[in-house]
């Protein structure tokens, strides 16, 4: 029997006119399938070419290209950019990644001075800055759709300020609580999802363009010049630190791991809310689905979707974390695999972004659900506590225990704590007075917890008029 590996080895490929004259002979078909990048760097081509341009522009203002050769680099840059913007771009897996074949087809174009490009850099720093150029724009662009589903929480807040639903912890009922109230507590959430974002693309915004290879450069560069071009905040201050670094992606996927967890609990709700148990809200026929087999099914799969997207952003923080965690100084190969988990993680939390804004968006809340569901649980227990201690003077600790006895009765008569008479709760404690059943509806139960981001109508309503002031 033939030894199939021997003969795959026999054939002496190619040397890759990129290493020079170092290699006598190119890599094996299996080293350039597990070397090659180019599948999914290619999203880099705006980066690259925007960074290559304002590294000529630079060669040319410190004298270290002329500036013809830079004109020429320049015009050759466009045109390869309006190529691959166009389609006809023929990319080449042989040539690894966007930055070689890139480079290639520029010398096709122009020639000679191409292969001034690459003067004073290394690929090390070409694909840090392409990296950081790419991720400042995903994180704005993200911010700008977490942006979105923050009005189109404010805006039903606004018209569900006074829509009263049980409050849960648990997931038992426990108090009172306004539709709108619960939905601006996501807004919070992603106000900080966003003020991660905002944090951590200060430390994205800095320059590793210059730092080489791992060491710097002998030429006499200007790295605060292509920093300003790229619109970076400034260059990284040290060589090793910019090339080896991958934090900044780490930063990214650890802030859009919490976005996506808290996407997931709304989206956890949302499935909850629409459920026949709840029936609080209905979902718009955009965002769910039927079934194949039962035709009455209204399925909340993008909600369902959305929860179980989380573990793709998760697990491209663990991938990333587990790449990096062994790495020496500078750069290895292994990074190249910190990009594909940062593309999904990004791509992933976009999709999720627009799913969930149109779920809310157009849902519609069951007022009558809400308010039916408010009749079981005793959600006025802790109002009747409060009322003890205000009213009869008794210490919380035995108004508690006051209440849990009242509570115990209407339970095993099947009523509400409003349906109690007050000589059943005279008969648990003589102190109470008729005065006790002003507290027992949830309407006044809501509308008295107006202390500052309390769930008081009037309250929720400020809430919201603040929140657009703060967010949008």
């Amino acid at each position: 029997m033939s030894d199939t590996r021997n003969q795959s080895s026999s054939a002496a490929p190619a040397a890759n006119t990129m290493w020079g004259g170092r290699f006598a002979v190119g890599p094996d078909e299996a080293m350039e399938r597990i070397n090659a990048s180019i599948d999914f760097d290619r999203r880099f081509y705006r980066e690259d070419i925007a960074a290559s341009q304002a590294h000529a522009a630079m060669l040319v203002a410190q004298g270290i290209i002329s500036a013809e050769d830079g004109d020429a680099i320049h015009r050759g840059l466009e045109q390869v950019l309006q190529e691959i913007e166009s389609g006809t771009f023929a990319f080449s897996a042989a040539l690894e990644d966007i930055h070689m074949n890139v480079e290639a087809r520029l010398a096709e174009l122009i020639g000679t001075p191409a292969g001034r490009l690459h003067t004073a850099r290394s690929r090390n720093d070409q694909v840090a800055t392409d990296f950081r150029l790419w991720l400042r724009g995903a994180v704005d662009a993200l911010d700008a759709q977490v942006r979105d589903l923050q009005a189109a929480l404010i805006g039903q807040a606004e018209a569900e300020a006074a829509t009263i639903m049980p409050g849960y912890t648990h997931l038992q009922a426990a108090q009172p609580v306004t539709f709108g109230h619960h939905l601006l507590a996501y807004v919070e959430m992603l106000g900080r999802d966003r003020g991660r974002l905002t944090d951590c693309r200060k430390r994205i915004n800095e320059s590793p363009l210059g730092a080489a290879a791992l060491a710097g450069t002998s030429f006499p560069i200007d790295r605060h010049a292509t920093a300003a071009a790229l619109r970076f905040e400034r260059p990284l201050a040290n060589s090793l630190d910019a090339v080896s670094a991958r934090d900044f992606a780490i930063e990214f996927l650890a802030a859009g791991s919490i976005l996506a967890v808290h996407l997931s609990r709304l989206a956890e709700e949302l499935v909850l809310w629409c459920s026949q148990g709840f029936a609080f809200v209905t979902l718009s026929d955009a965002f769910t689905t039927g079934s194949s087999i039962m035709p009455q099914k209204k399925n909340p799969d993008a909600a369902e979707l959305v929860r179980g997207k989380a573990g793709r952003v998760i697990g491209a923080l663990t991938t990333l974390l587990v790449v990096i965690k062994g790495l020496p100084m500078a750069y290895g190969k292994d990074m190249q695999e910190d990009k594909e988990p940062v593309f999904e993680a990004a791509d992933t939390l976009g999709l999720c972004l627009l799913a969930m804004t149109g779920m809310i968006r157009d849902l519609k809340a069951d007022r009558a659900a809400m308010a039916a569901a408010c009749s079981s649980g005793f959600l006025t227990a802790t109002d009747l506590a409060d009322w003890l201690v205000r009213a009869a003077g008794l210490p919380f600790r035995e108004a508690h225990h006051v209440t849990g006895r009242l509570v115990k009765l209407a339970e095993d008569g099947g009523c509400d704590l409003a349906d109690l008479s007050l000589e059943q709760m005279q008969a648990v404690d003589g102190r109470i007075t008729d005065d006790v059943f002003s507290v027992l509806t949830v309407e006044r139960a809501t509308a008295s917890r107006s202390s500052f981001g309390g769930t008081a109508p009037a309250q929720v309503r400020a809430a919201a008029t603040q929140a657009r002031e703060r967010f949008l």
